[in-house]
């Protein structure tokens, strides 16, 4: 299930690195609990702006704002926990930067064939570690980048109880891919932003939807639609 979140207009400039805000905003609502420690079986989009032709708000001196409002979305493989996030965001309404929650639209799942491909709510995070354990970020010109995503949505669904069938690579005939250094809490993750496209069983597709591709979802990575 998908929550989509309209907020109203920030009061405050919204930074550029304001990706925590949101991640504390989950967490305020979901309370302090195993979601913390499991794997994340849920996703959390970026910030977009309430008009079609604008993805992300209007730059300014010191980050962005959001005159129209913003969207915000966060997607559940649990429905229960999707229903109990509800409660608390209407009774905690606020997000950041004098945002605060004015309306929630529930969607449920869409049905998949056997191969998708997604859009980007959020850049896809990858990563590896060498023989030190050494984080090493992957991009989408490593040739080794679609077997990380692949096994890491794998290992998801198998955390899920349910059949891993499934292949997952980034749009090799995107005409635009890029990466962009993204810091959260101080640490510099680099991310990709280049569309996805999902082989396997449905079912297995409609847990990517929910749950994201790569690792970090649950820090604001890896959201698709």
């Amino acid at each position: 299930m998908r929550l989509h979140f309209s907020l109203t207009p920030n009061t405050q400039t919204v930074p550029f690195e304001y990706q925590h805000f949101l991640i504390g905003t989950f967490h305020k609502w979901m309370g302090w609990n195993e979601l913390h420690d499991e794997i994340s079986l849920y996703s959390l989009s970026w910030l977009q702006a309430c008009l079609p032709d604008r993805q992300g708000g209007k730059m300014v001196k010191d980050g962005f704002n959001f005159p129209n409002g913003a969207k915000w979305f966060i997607s559940f493989w649990d429905e229960e926990l999707g229903k109990q996030l509800i409660m608390n965001a209407m009774k905690e309404p606020e997000v950041c930067c004098g945002m605060v929650v004015k309306e929630i639209q529930m969607q449920d799942t869409p049905q998949f064939g056997s191969k998708e491909k997604f859009t980007l709510s959020s850049p896809v995070f990858v990563r590896k570690y060498d023989e030190h354990k050494k984080a090493i970020h992957l991009t989408y010109k490593d040739e080794e980048t679609d077997f990380y995503l692949t096994e890491t949505l794998k290992k998801k669904l198998k955390s899920a109880n349910l059949k891993d069938e499934v292949k997952v690579s980034f749009d090799k005939n995107y005409a635009t891919p890029k990466t962009k250094l993204v810091r959260i809490n101080g640490i510099d993750n680099r991310a990709n932003f280049c569309p996805v496209i999902i082989e396997g069983n449905p079912e297995a597709i409609q847990f990517a939807w929910n749950v994201g591709v790569g690792h970090s979802t649950g820090c604001g990575f890896g959201a698709i639609y």
